[in-house]
């Protein structure tokens, strides 16, 4: 039988490089949950969490990709959280406004050279979000999004450039897929 799983997807990486991307995921996403708790319920706080979750492993363990880059980091969410906030008010049933905050999130992170996954997630939980959460309305973006991207980036640039020793952000001649 073929494996259908090829163990050469990712370059391989030095210990340092696991160690130190496994380190910064590691500090942003407490600084993120900590931070988070402060703006949040806690039962709302792991959406947040689990959303730059993903954020993290691109950032950290990938920090090369385009969809790893401060444009797409900040624009991909920002963007995406303001399209599941205008669809958490707008559109009553819950499945469609996911939908529409995804799709909707996708489309324009396309249109604005943005792409960034876990953006969707920013906009899905605006929409699937609890009660802290939908209380913010437009506020969202501001905290906690603008703020845990922000938290995000800082630690991105000092872990990246200053612990292992790997530029970031990357020039944009520098940057792939």
């Amino acid at each position: 039988m073929r494996c259908l799983v090829s163990t050469e997807t990712l370059p391989s990486r030095t210990r340092g490089e696991i160690i130190s991307s496994s380190l910064g995921g590691f500090a942003a996403i407490f600084l993120i949950a900590w931070g988070s708790g402060w703006v949040l319920a806690a039962q709302d706080v792991p959406f947040i969490v689990a959303s730059m979750g993903a954020a993290a492993v691109l950032i950290f363990a990938a920090p090369k990709s385009t969809m790893s880059q401060p444009w797409p980091l900040i624009a991909g969410h920002l963007i995406s959280a303001a399209i599941g906030v205008s669809c958490a008010k707008f559109i009553p049933d819950l499945a469609l406004a996911s939908a529409v905050a995804v799709g909707g999130a996708i489309f324009c992170m396309h249109l604005s050279r943005c792409l960034h996954p876990p953006g969707g997630a920013a906009a899905l939980v605006a929409v699937i979000g609890g009660d802290s959460i939908q209380a913010l309305g437009y506020g969202y973006l501001l905290a906690p999004v603008g703020m845990n991207v922000l938290i995000i980036l800082l630690v991105a640039v000092l872990f990246n450039n200053a612990l292992a020793g790997k530029p970031y952000p990357m020039r944009k001649s520098e940057a792939r897929d």
